[in-house]
């Protein structure tokens, strides 16, 4: 299926094109002049220009950035009365409903109203929590009680694009294994056992039989499907796109052609057909082009780099606090590094489901390599092609509470059917630029989350809290020098190198939020 509006184009590197409203248009709007209300997005991007090459990568990013800051209007189709927030398209009875109802959603205009930290597409603060599954419920709910949602931090984008590589690369390692394993099966007429690794991270084992059937009940960390989805804090959304057309639906009632329906027009360009699923008057509110862009420009967020301090003394801490971070085996699960084997980031992802656009939706995929396009700092690329993630973490679910410490057994709710006291392993390569921490944003200091590391992590968090003070101390100066920099930044700098960094950003009329 190809996914195209056709009165809508994009030309000379700004939006333009006929106004997609939908509804009623005012009477300077009929008039042709453009005064008064506007929507946020005055025209869409048509898939077929982006596949075209007739907008440039560069401009791609621009427009995905304007959007993702964008405060969406009732013009552009906010709000959704007669559908629910969950991903999966879901009417409600739309006679109670309310434009914004901060727990069930829709909970805010733009989705820089939450990923603002340090800059346009990181992280929140407290007040930027997420009430996850809450939006599903019809009629929307008030209470914030774990009974009726989990509370979520807001997560940031920085290096995203190379973390849904890295998971592709370790979903089809693991399918390989599997398919291994059935081939032999078939072949034997016996049952066949093989180690789940990818990336030298241990997924546990599948055992194959002869008649085609998989026993995943060893599986460790990742679903019976063996996809790594390495996105939300539960490890249960597998790209960029599909947590791009989940949230715009959950937080701002905008809802994407691709999974909810695309209106059919005429030889004249006239709405034969209007498929306004959420029944708020504004028909086909965001194409696939669209989505394209808005998945770009989070794919191509620069990676995190470090910040020394310029005092030596806590430079010295820093670098012991390393060495330390790993002699306790935290790096057991917040991998340093990880290798990518092929840096080049494509759009969409093999391994999105129905309701998202897939490789078969469309000519050719959109792809950019990490190494060398978008803003610094990028990937570092090895001399034979490949690339290092340095994001600490293993895109493993791992039990991180238990009944000594049950601090991060605070969720009631099962998402996707994953364990309530699993989280996939927090990518730390951000962790000084993103407070608070926990997946609930309650916990102010780096010492605090550490020390509630608890299941699995507790053999790691007993040496940490049998540390003397000063080491102690050195492994959080050292997580503190994790952070995001501005883009343009070289990958690792001091702080008063990054001080002078923001001062010149702020002066261009940029933001910076630290």
């Amino acid at each position: 299926m190809r996914y195209r509006i056709a009165q809508l184009v994009v030309c000379a590197g700004m939006l333009s094109g006929v106004l997609a409203l939908g509804g009623d248009e005012t009477e300077a709007q009929r008039g042709g002049v453009r005064f008064g209300e506007r929507p946020a997005l005055e025209a869409h991007l048509e898939q077929a220009d982006i596949e075209s090459g007739r907008i440039s990568f560069e401009e791609l990013l621009q427009i995905g950035e304007r959007m993702f800051a964008a405060r969406w209007t009732v013009l552009d189709g906010q709000g959704r009365p007669a559908a629910t927030g969950s991903g999966v398209p879901t009417r409600r009875d739309p006679s109670g409903a309310r434009r914004f109802t901060r727990v069930s959603g829709p909970d805010a205009t733009s989705c820089a109203d939450c990923h603002f930290q340090p800059t346009v597409g990181g992280a929140g603060g407290f007040v930027a929590n997420v009430f996850v599954l809450a939006q599903t419920l019809d009629p929307p709910t008030d209470s914030i009680a774990p009974a009726f949602s989990n509370e979520r931090n807001t997560l940031g984008m920085n290096g995203s694009g190379a973390i849904e590589m890295l998971a592709r690369e370790m979903t089809m390692a693991l399918h390989t294994i599997r398919a291994a394993a059935l081939a032999e099966a078939r072949s034997s007429g016996q049952p066949v056992t093989k180690s789940l690794v990818a990336k030298g991270v241990s997924f546990g084992q599948i055992t194959a039989h002869p008649d085609g059937t998989v026993d995943t009940s060893r599986v460790e960390g990742v679903d019976g499907d063996l996809i790594i989805k390495p996105f939300n804090q539960k490890g249960t959304v597998v790209s960029l796109r599909v947590f791009t057309i989940n949230a715009l639906n959950h937080h701002h009632g905008m809802q994407a052609v691709e999974r909810f329906g695309v209106g059919q027009r005429d030889s004249q360009g006239n709405l034969v057909t209007t498929p306004d699923f959420d029944e708020d008057g504004v028909p086909d509110e965001l194409t696939a082009g669209d989505i394209t862009a808005l998945t770009l420009f989070q794919a191509a967020m620069n990676i995190p780099g470090r910040v020394w301090p310029d005092d030596p003394e806590r430079r010295a801490a820093a670098e012991r606090g390393e060495r330390l971070f790993a002699q306790i085996g935290c790096t057991d699960c917040h991998r340093p590094a990880l290798v990518l084997d092929n840096p080049v980031f494509s759009e969409p992802n093999p391994f999105n489901p129905p309701g998202n656009l897939r490789p078969e939706d469309i000519m050719r995929p959109i792809t950019f390599d990490l190494t060398r396009d978008g803003p610094t700092p990028r990937l570092e690329r090895l001399p034979d092609g490949r690339a290092i993630v340095r994001a600490y973490t293993d895109l493993k679910r791992h039990v991180i509470c238990d009944e000594r410490d049950p601090f991060f057994c605070n969720e009631r709710m099962v998402q996707d059917g994953v364990p309530t006291d699993q989280f996939l392993t927090r990518k730390l390569w951000d962790v000084g630029s993103t407070a608070p921490y926990g997946h609930r944003g309650d916990l102010t200091t780096i010492t605090e989350a550490i020390l509630h590391h608890a299941g699995e992590a507790r053999p790691q968090r007993e040496r940490f809290a049998a540390l003397p003070e000063e080491a102690q101390a050195a492994i959080v100066e050292f997580l503190k020098t994790l952070q995001v920099l501005p883009p343009g930044a070289p990958p690792e700098v001091t702080e008063s190198q990054l001080q002078d960094l923001v001062r010149r950003r702020r002066a261009a009329g940029k933001e910076w939020n630290p």
